[in-house]
């Protein structure tokens, strides 16, 4: 390798290509690098190759303008070639099959983007449904069948599908993170009640916080534990302390601050598209949390479906390879035959009625005051 791989995080991503290491023969992805590693082919998925990459959408394959590939600081020579998501992107070396007690004629199947995948995994397909990723990153997205120029409050990203596309809504940067924060401020007094009756940490602090009513006794989490970079100012922040709250406010407080932030940026994404939605799949790891998706559940008014399974992405890249092998016909027949829903939670309407007076009056205004105090603290504590 003659450059180390960049991570998603690193801002030069957000950038063309600068061509500055003439050891440098071969530019591309992550999802490149690996499938040259396992089967020597220099190929990569089209569904992976997003915003600085000289990509024709409209047949998921690079421009054959060469001034276009030169705007990204690429020539085509540079470039592996492209296949579709379910099609082979070669076959696993030999050495490495023999390394894997695998047979040397097993295909490698192209998938898409991490979200897109799980997307496909999550068993979206009808217009009406919307996953929510319960991860560190917080995002929500749906499928949908034309590309969309020009979003302001989501991005339109290629779907694990050729030719269909998911839109993402607006994020939560340390989303689940802010819980696994606030375990370890608990520390070792949380891990000793959860043993002591057999559960996990999760589920204990889950138990507890499900005594807790709708709306924390008041107490509001605003979700700026990692700020955008347009806007540094912006802290974590909690509203309203006093003597009832516990430790167990603040938890349920900062499952209902997610809820209502994810919706809020759900809703912008709607209004943009003027669309409604009428059920969610909620996946990750925040998913495996009953009182989680209940809050969900309440907040929208809306049934929440939790998916059997561990992991959606690992079952959309599973759906790639069902149809490359014609195991089942097509992508959507796949979703039909393996992706089951585990449990279904539906919405306290009078919960409902609550959390959404509680945004509409609370929790959209609170920032147009809380920034101007970080504002000033910012120069001060950074």
């Amino acid at each position: 390798m003659a450059h180390p791989v960049l991570s998603w995080m690193d801002r030069r991503l957000s950038k063309p290509y600068i061509h500055e290491d003439d050891n440098v023969k071969y530019v591309t992805t992550t999802s490149g690098y690996l499938g040259f590693r396992l089967t020597g082919e220099f190929n990569d998925t089209a569904g992976n190759c997003e915003v600085s990459w000289p990509l024709n959408r409209q047949i998921l394959d690079w421009s054959e303008d060469d001034n276009i590939i030169a705007e990204y600081g690429l020539k085509r020579e540079m470039l592996f070639d492209l296949v579709k998501p379910g099609e082979k992107l070669g076959t696993i070396r030999s050495e490495l099959a023999q390394e894997l007690g695998l047979r040397e004629d097993v295909p490698v199947i192209a998938t898409a983007n991490d979200k897109a995948v799980e997307v496909l995994g999550s068993g979206i397909k009808d217009k009406d449904t919307i996953m929510i990723s319960l991860g560190t990153l917080i995002s929500s997205m749906i499928s949908r069948d034309r590309d969309h120029e020009k979003a302001v409050n989501f991005f339109p990203t290629l779907a694990a599908i050729p030719f269909q596309y998911v839109y993402e809504s607006n994020v939560i940067r340390r989303g689940m993170w802010t819980v696994s924060w606030f375990k370890n401020l608990i520390g070792e007094e949380l891990t000793s009640h959860a043993s002591k009756m057999g559960i996990s940490e999760e589920e204990y602090l889950n138990l507890q916080a499900q005594e807790v009513p709708a709306g924390s006794d008041g107490l509001i989490t605003i979700l700026d534990w990692l700020p955008y970079p347009d806007k540094p100012y912006r802290k974590g922040v909690m509203l309203g302390f006093d003597n009832r709250h516990t430790k167990f406010h603040i938890y349920r407080s900062i499952l209902e601050a997610i809820s209502l932030n994810i919706k809020n940026n759900i809703d912008d994404m709607l209004e943009e598209l003027n669309e409604d939605i009428n059920e969610i799949v909620a996946i990750g790891g925040g998913a495996k949390s009953d009182l989680m998706l209940q809050i969900l559940s309440d907040t929208f008014g809306l049934p929440v479906h939790r998916r059997a399974g561990n992991s959606s992405a690992s079952k959309g890249a599973a759906i790639s390879v069902y149809k490359y092998l014609g195991i089942y016909n097509g992508f959507y027949d796949a979703i039909d035959h393996t992706v089951k829903t585990e449990k279904t939670f539906h919405p306290n309407s009078e919960n409902h009625h609550f959390y959404q007076n509680l945004n509409d009056n609370v929790v959209k205004k609170a920032r147009e005051h809380t920034d101007e105090i970080l504002k000033l603290t910012f120069p001060i504590f950074g």
